[in-house]
């Protein structure tokens, strides 16, 4: 990790003089969390600069759905990462109806029908994936099986997640939803994330329709349990927002405000707080295009899917300037088809510099199966320049750290250069762009120093909102983040 030290000619005084006249009345305060580029939260202004949606990497294959209890219908994913493990649930489907004759290769055989069952799969790393033997649940005359739920009503769209609320106790330690008919789901909860009990025999968020992967899960800054979960509006797939204090009572459900973008069938949502940004919800619908034939001689194969992105600061207004694919279905023929590229409820980081999300491939296929894809860190979006260069400023900030960090990537003649400047677009001594050498690389996290230390609590940078400026040339900017 590299580390530039600017030379700090900035003088107390300097700051001091900026009129209280010419300050912003209220500056954006960012703490110390990492700001991404998702969206015109930050943004005041952007000359030659534009946001830019990132395609994640294939990553192999991740689970295979090739035990009995599972199939070709197998889907709706949650993961997360638990302690020293990481914990993944799904559907065990088989719907044998679906499946082309014509698309079986050489020795496989049409799975049979039966009933949708919650499975588990556990890791190490997040890559390399096991299905442990649990016990619990007979399945044809054996309970040698990751089956770790057998509800009629809840198996089909079990959501898990772990409940970090400081008030739950341990016994409620993990929850979830489930429940797909238009009565509204179910909630459960566990100690150990395997062993599940419903927490009341009423249904709730009852005003929806929730044949889907209903989503739910506890925002430590608003202090609430949040639920994104399947509705209609005007006959099209969409989401509604409730919330809970208790995961046993919630709001009415408030449907989700996409702005000007146009309307379509999002038929999943996957929504998660980032875990480096939790005040920003990250989504993954599984867009479905219902007048996509690629297959017009099969009628059981109406339509094709694939996975969008789009993101949130309360839960109700998402942003969908992106509207092209983040997923494409791509040149495989068998990942043309409904409702696959269902993306998994859940971002993980497998390494330092990388995320990994995880899709469904071959859905209605004998060879179904889940594949890890990768994005490097914070990389969902960027701030990007072309080769003619650009500028980006943010609005009035409080810098409350002695440290700006870069997540960037330029190309050999590329370059990322920046500056704080007051609220008159004067740049601060010592920190304007003609004192800083130009960035050129490719690194997640590029520290720099910007202020001394012994300077704060209110003597430096965070007493006074202020800019951030850069200038990019053939660069990518994925996110920054002040800290100490």
């Amino acid at each position: 990790m590299k580390r530039t030290v600017v030379c700090m000619a900035l003088a107390l005084g300097t700051i001091a003089a900026i009129s209280a006249a010419q300050q912003p009345t209220e500056p954006l305060k960012i703490g110390n969390h990492v700001q991404l580029f998702v969206d015109d939260y930050l943004v005041e202004s952007m000359q030659g600069v534009q946001l830019e949606l990132q395609k994640p990497q294939p990553a192999g294959v991740a689970i295979r759905f090739d035990r009995p209890w599972e199939g070709n219908t197998s889907a709706y994913f949650t993961v997360f990462h638990d302690g020293d493990k990481y914990r993944l649930y799904y559907r065990g489907a088989s719907e044998p109806t679906y499946v082309r004759p014509s698309a079986l290769k050489p020795g496989e055989t049409i799975p049979p029908i039966h009933r949708a069952l919650t499975c588990y799969a556990e890791s190490t790393d997040g890559i390399t994936w096991t299905k442990p033997s649990l016990g619990l649940v007979d399945f044809n005359g054996s309970k040698d099986n990751n089956i770790v739920l057998d509800d009629p009503e809840a198996s089909n769209n079990f959501s898990p997640f772990i409940d970090n609320n400081p008030k739950a106790p341990a016994s409620e330690r993990y929850k979830a939803i489930g429940g797909d008919s238009a009565k509204g789901t179910f909630v459960f909860s566990s100690p150990d994330a395997i062993h599940w009990k419903k927490m009341t025999d009423k249904r709730v968020l009852t005003d929806g329709y929730l044949d889907s992967l209903n989503v739910a899960f506890w925002d430590p800054l608003r202090q609430e349990y949040v639920a994104i979960y399947r509705a209609y509006m005007m006959g099209i797939r969409t989401v509604k927002h409730a919330t809970s204090k208790d995961f046993l009572t919630w709001t009415p459900g408030v449907l989700a405000d996409y702005g000007d973008a146009p309307l379509e069938q999002l038929y999943t949502n996957a929504t998660t707080p980032y875990f480096r940004a939790p005040e920003i919800y990250l989504a993954f619908p599984k867009r479905y295009v219902p007048w996509n034939h690629p297959f017009p001689d099969d009628p059981r194969h109406d339509g094709v899917s694939e996975a969008v992105f789009m993101s949130s600061r309360d839960g109700v207004h998402w942003d969908r300037r992106f509207m092209e694919a983040f997923i494409r279905p791509g040149r495989d023929p068998l990942d043309w088809v409904h409702r696959d590229h269902m993306i998994a409820t859940g971002i993980l980081q497998t390494a330092p510099d990388e995320l990994s999300i995880f899709t469904e491939r071959h859905y209605t296929f004998p060879s179904a199966f889940l594949e890890r894809m990768t994005l490097r860190l914070d990389g969902f979006t960027s701030a990007h320049a072309g080769y003619k260069g650009g500028t980006l400023t943010t609005k009035p900030l409080v810098l409350d750290g002695s440290k700006l960090v870069l997540n960037y990537a330029t190309s050999a003649v590329g370059s990322i250069r920046w500056e704080i400047i007051d609220s008159s677009g004067n740049p601060l001594p010592g920190l304007g762009v003609e004192q800083n050498q130009p960035l050129s690389g490719d690194e997640t996290e590029h520290v720099i120093q910007i202020q001394n230390p012994k300077h704060k609590p209110a003597s430096g940078l965070e007493s006074h909102p202020l800019r951030l400026r850069f200038i990019l040339r053939d660069a990518d900017l994925y996110s920054f983040q002040i800290r100490d």
